[in-house]
């Protein structure tokens, strides 16, 4: 067994390194409910971290959904109608008539047969792979995937081959050259970190060549891409309200798509969508959906009246992509970023600056937070060693005057 000074003499390396992460107790300024006419521009922007407000660019509430009082009256309805929680997985009876209403307006949304919903994703993710292939089989994984996409494929024991973020000819080599039974291609849709849109027309049209599976994961997408919301898929035609454009209609059984509700939606929980026979296997033999606790019926419900909000207010979209261009305006104009600091491409909310060192993202986040602004610092493990960055996260509850906030903070930082 190892002793516990051993524990002790590793956190001192984490510590050395910049690498320790500390947990912060934080809660939004006021509860909505005591939330005034004029104190609206707080709600999902303004919250009190370890007992300090602060204007918050950390979160992935990219619409500003997470304290909207449609979904909070949804929860509060379902709770007094279902109670707090669902007792026990989907196949016993934690399946209620919420958790069927939504999985079928999931798939409408986002333009598939069929849709089966988890407790979070990465439960998600670590049981589909699994489910899909293991050994004897192939997966080839981009780079810079989620941590939960790397998991899942480690836990399927299949051959996991780590292909070049974004090297569609490095992929095409690998597909032609395995032998393996089944092959299945894992991508994040948006990466997380960096904020970027994979080709997924380009993975399917390969897929298609090479007799291969496709996995997306459009944690970062879903909600935020596509005329309506609906998602990454949307976004690059291949699907849509109306359902699987003609185009890719024949491609269908290759395509895997795995979205979360956490985000975007502003809720908890995730779903996988695809074709009626795959969902069918998954709900038989994904681990994570057959023996976890099925999240409870005040969610699911929350998460109905997120969907309604996402596709009728498109304006949340579009204010979203306003703030963008705003803060790439102002960052690529009008402050001069000092070497090596960069602010990487990215069409979406996720909008990355670059820092370099692990020491120095942490003090230009110490610098933000005197001013006022939570801007997490980003290091390894979860980006490559010496790109350590501020992770500024958009959502469409801030307000023009919040980035010019974070861009002057900035300024003052360089």
């Amino acid at each position: 067994m190892p002793s516990i000074p051993l524990f002790e003499r590793e956190l001192s390396e984490l510590a050395q390194a910049h690498l320790l992460r500390h947990r912060r107790e934080v809660s939004p300024l006021l509860p909505p409910a005591d939330l005034s006419p004029d104190q609206e521009h707080v709600r999902g922007t303004t919250y009190v971290i370890n007992g300090q407000t602060r204007l918050s660019f950390g979160g992935n509430d990219y619409l500003g959904l997470s304290q909207h009082p449609a979904l909070i009256l949804a929860a509060q309805q379902a709770a007094g109608r279902y109670g707090v929680g669902a007792t026990a997985s989907p196949s016993v009876c934690g399946h209620s008539p919420s958790h069927e209403a939504l999985e079928l307006e999931l798939a409408a949304m986002v333009g598939l047969p069929r849709a089966v919903s988890f407790v979070s994703g990465y439960m998600a993710n670590v049981g589909v792979i699994p489910a899909l292939v293991g050994r004897g089989d192939a997966i080839f994984s981009d780079a810079l995937n989620h941590a939960c996409l790397i998991d899942g494929a480690r836990l399927s024991r299949a051959d996991v081959h780590v292909m070049p973020h974004g090297d569609l000819a490095a992929l095409d080599a690998a597909l032609q050259a395995s032998t393996a039974r089944r092959k299945l291609v894992l991508t994040d849709a948006v990466f997380s970190m960096d904020g970027n849109i994979a080709n997924v027309p380009a993975l399917l049209a390969l897929c298609e060549r090479h007799d291969a599976w496709l996995m997306v994961d459009d944690a970062h997408g879903f909600g935020v891409l596509g005329a309506h919301g609906e998602g990454t898929l949307a976004h690059w035609g291949i699907t849509g309200r109306d359902g699987v454009s003609p185009e890719w209609q024949g491609r269908l059984h290759r395509l895997i798509y795995m979205a979360t509700l956490g985000k975007a939606a502003g809720v908890a929980g995730a779903f996988v969508a695809g074709e009626s026979t795959l969902v069918e296997w998954l709900v038989q033999k994904a681990r994570t959906y057959m023996f976890a606790t099925a999240a409870p019926a005040m969610l699911t419900e929350a998460v109905r009246a997120s969907l309604r909000v996402i596709q009728e207010e498109g304006g949340r979209r579009q204010h979203l992509a306003r703030l963008r261009d705003q803060l790439r305006d102002r960052l690529r104009t009008g402050l001069k970023l000092p070497r090596p600091w960069r602010l990487m491409p990215s069409e979406t909310a996720i909008q990355p600056l670059i820092i370099g060192r692990n020491e120095d993202a942490l003090a230009v986040m110490a610098h933000l937070d005197r001013q006022g602004l939570w801007v997490p610092a980003i290091r390894p493990p979860t980006v490559p060693p010496g790109t350590a960055r501020l992770r500024i996260s958009l959502s469409a509850a801030h307000t023009c005057a919040h980035v010019d906030a974070l861009c002057q903070a900035l300024s003052e930082a360089v």
